[in-house]
């Protein structure tokens, strides 16, 4: 179990890093961008289009690793006055509503990929590209948060034995 959760955090951190990448490639892009712009009076014709894809790619991309690391937003006005013993019996259950409810996502992000896939999608700007490519970071951040989600619940129940 332990080598189980190991991989999920070290899969989570990953694709951390690689949501930082992203992020740097965005900066970039835009620097790129705006110097064409000011010193030669041209554009990329994609800077606007691909820095919106790295961004939604970074966001999903951190999903996990920011859970894993507990930086998502938590309301715990009820929870902050029961015991530890109650605190993780509702976290836990709180885990695994939140799986059901990333299934539901993960599910609906597969199709929506599919169908782009399947309908030949294109992107309407210049570059046309293939909108199934930039999807796919919702299905792969999701699946990352879900596992992250999964040793969350693994570490819970090893905690009370």
């Amino acid at each position: 179990m332990n080598f189980l959760t190991n991989f999920i955090e070290r899969l989570s951190k990953g694709s951390a890093y690689l949501a930082g990448a992203t992020l740097v490639g965005l900066v970039l892009l835009i620097l790129t961008e705006i110097f064409l712009r000011s010193f030669f009076d041209i554009s990329t014709m994609i800077a606007d289009e691909y820095s919106g894809y790295l961004y939604l790619a970074s966001i999903f991309l951190a999903l996990g690793y920011a859970f894993s690391q507990d930086a998502h937003i938590r309301i715990n006005i009820i929870t902050s006055r029961l015991s530890k013993k109650a605190n993780k019996k509702i976290d836990i259950l709180a885990a695994v509503i939140t799986l059901g409810v990333l299934s539901f996502a993960l599910y609906r992000t597969i199709l929506f990929t599919y169908d782009s896939y399947e309908l030949e999608m294109l992107s309407e700007s210049v570059s046309e590209t293939p909108l199934y490519l930039t999807q796919l970071a919702m299905p792969i951040g999701i699946t990352i948060f879900m596992l992250a989600v999964v040793a969350f619940i693994f570490k819970g129940f090893s905690d009370d034995s």
